[in-house]
C-alpha cells in the first residue's frame, strides 16, 4: 500500500514540474507578447493607426488598415497566453494539494520529505516566473489610451533592478529573506526528513523556528509593494498580479506546514 502511495506522490511531483514549466513558458510568452502590444500603443504608433483608420474611412474601404488586423491578432495572443499561464499554474498546484492531503496516510518523515520537495518546486517557479506586471498609461485626446511605460517583474528581476537603482541594502534584505533563506530552509527540511536521527537535524529546526517570523511573508509583501511603487511614476498606473505570485504564496504556506511536520517528527523521536 505504501509503495502505491509513494508512486502516486512521485507522479504528483512530476506533474507539478511539468505543468509548472508550462505555466512558466506561457507566463514569459504573455510578458513578451504584452511588450509587443504595448509598443503598438505608444503615442507615435497610435497616431499612425488613427491616420490609417481615417484613410480607410475616407477611401470608403478601398484602403485597408492592415495594422488593425495585426493588432487584434496580437491582442488575442496576449489573452491566450494569460489564460493558459493561469490554467497551467492551477494544474501545477492541484497535485500539491494531493501531497498535503497525504498527511493522514504517511509517516511524518515521509510527509516531510514529499512536502519539502513540493515546496522546493513551488519556490523555484515562484522565483523565476513573473509576479507582477505594471503599465503606466495616459488618456490622450484623439489618440486614446497611450502606454508610457511597461514592466513585468519577478522576484529575481526586482532584486536586480533594486541593485541597479542603488538600493543595495533593500536588495540584499530581499535577496536574503526571499531567496537564500527559503532555499536553505527547504533543503534543510529535506535533510531533516532523511537524517531525522541526526543531532544537527534538531538544531536546524530550532534555528528556522527562531527566524521564521522574520522571513518570507512580511518581507515579500513589502518587496512587492516596493517594486510597485518604484514603477508608479506616471499619470495612471495599472498593476496586474501574475502566476509567479501564486507559486510563491503556495511555497510560503507549504513550507510552514512542512516545518510543523518536521518539528512534530523530531519531538516524537525525542519521546
Amino acid at each position: 500500500m505504501k509503495n502505491i502511495i509513494y508512486t502516486v506522490l512521485v507522479l504528483c511531483l512530476g506533474m507539478m514540474v511539468f505543468f509548472g514549466s508550462k505555466a512558466y513558458t506561457h507566463a514569459k510568452a504573455y510578458e513578451v507578447s504584452t511588450a509587443s502590444l504595448v509598443k503598438q500603443m505608444s503615442a507615435k504608433k497610435l497616431a499612425e493607426f488613427q491616420l490609417k483608420e481615417l484613410a480607410e474611412t475616407v477611401s470608403l474601404g478601398l484602403y485597408k488598415n492592415g495594422k488593425k488586423k495585426k493588432f487584434e491578432i496580437l491582442r488575442k495572443e496576449v489573452q491566450q497566453h494569460k489564460i493558459k499561464s493561469k490554467t497551467y499554474a492551477l494544474y501545477a498546484l492541484l497535485p500539491l494539494m494531493g501531497i498535503l492531503g497525504s498527511y493522514m496516510l504517511l509517516s511524518l518523515q515521509a510527509f516531510t520529505f514529499f512536502g519539502a520537495m513540493g515546496a522546493l518546486i513551488t519556490l523555484i517557479f515562484g522565483l523565476i516566473t513573473p509576479i507582477m506586471m505594471v503599465t503606466i498609461h495616459k488618456e490622450v485626446e484623439y489618440l486614446g489610451d497611450v502606454v508610457l511605460s511597461f514592466e513585468s517583474k519577478g522576484v529575481i528581476g526586482s532584486i536586480s533592478k533594486l541593485f541597479e537603482n542603488g538600493d543595495v541594502v533593500v536588495a540584499v534584505v530581499i535577496l536574503l529573506f526571499s531567496v537564500l533563506v527559503p532555499f536553505v530552509k527547504t533543503l534543510s527540511l529535506l535533510f531533516v526528513s532523511v537524517f531525522m536521527e541526526s543531532k544537527f537535524a534538531h538544531s536546524i529546526v530550532k534555528f528556522f523556528k527562531m527566524i521564521g517570523k522574520w522571513s518570507m511573508v512580511d518581507v515579500f509583501v513589502v518587496a512587492t509593494f516596493l517594486v510597485y511603487l518604484t514603477a508608479n511614476k506616471g499619470d495612471v498606473s495599472r498593476a496586474e498580479v501574475e502566476v509567479g505570485l501564486y507559486f510563491f504564496l503556495a511555497y510560503v504556506i507549504v513550507s510552514m506546514l512542512v516545518s510543523l511536520s518536521a518539528d512534530r517528527m523530531l519531538h516524537r523521536l525525542k519521546a
